[in-house]
């Protein structure tokens, strides 16, 4: 089952950065990882679900014509406004809140694990129907097992990649996994850019 708001206000009134995202080498190196497996330079509309207090919001920005992001946190929202003025933040809560509209960006970092099952499934289906051809679906998820989540990294990487969405990059490692997908052929970048 689906981790409700309630998990995450009580997370959220015992530590501001309940995961160390601003003090941890840690998730400063996965983040880095994380927007250098970006295939484009330049995004026009991005979604970024659960991006909590907004450390890589401030990553993703930059690279953005525009951004929203979102959390089913008020105080995380809060956080992420003050950290990313130029980002649209808002609260919501997925799958019933998602979107409408088109991205040709979409990042799931520590998000999906979140979901039971059915929501996952209803999640990935949005996605896969919002993101606009040649687009970028960007995944990253902590793989130890956490007996909060309904889900591990592991699975929901598995679920991602029956989506039918193609494949361009991964990267794994004892700790975590991030996975590019695109909607369409995957093109290698320095195809892209007419090097091979």
């Amino acid at each position: 089952m689906t981790l409700g708001p309630e998990y995450f206000e009580k997370v959220y009134a015992a530590s501001g950065d309940p995961w160390g995202f601003t003090t941890r080498w840690y998730e400063e190196r996965k983040y880095a990882l994380t927007v250098a497996m970006l295939p484009r330079r330049r995004y026009a509309d991005a979604f970024e679900p659960g991006c909590s207090i907004g450390v890589l919001t401030a990553l993703l920005a930059p690279r953005c014509d525009r951004l929203l992001s979102c959390d089913v946190s008020p105080e995380a929202v809060r956080q992420a406004r003050e950290r990313v003025p130029g980002a649209r933040v808002e609260r919501r809560t997925l799958p019933a809140g998602w979107p409408e509209g088109t991205f040709d960006l979409i990042v799931f970092s520590e998000f999906l694990y979140y979901l039971g099952p059915e929501d996952l499934r209803r999640v990935l289906r949005l996605a896969g129907e919002s993101l606009a051809p040649g687009g970028t679906l960007l995944a990253v998820h902590w793989r130890h097992l956490v007996p909060d989540y309904p889900q591990t990294g592991d699975e929901v990487h598995a679920a991602l990649g029956r989506t039918g969405l193609s494949l361009l990059a991964e990267h794994r490692e004892a700790d975590f996994v991030a996975e590019v997908y695109v909607n369409g052929p995957a093109v290698s970048v320095a195809a892209a850019e007419g090097l091979t």
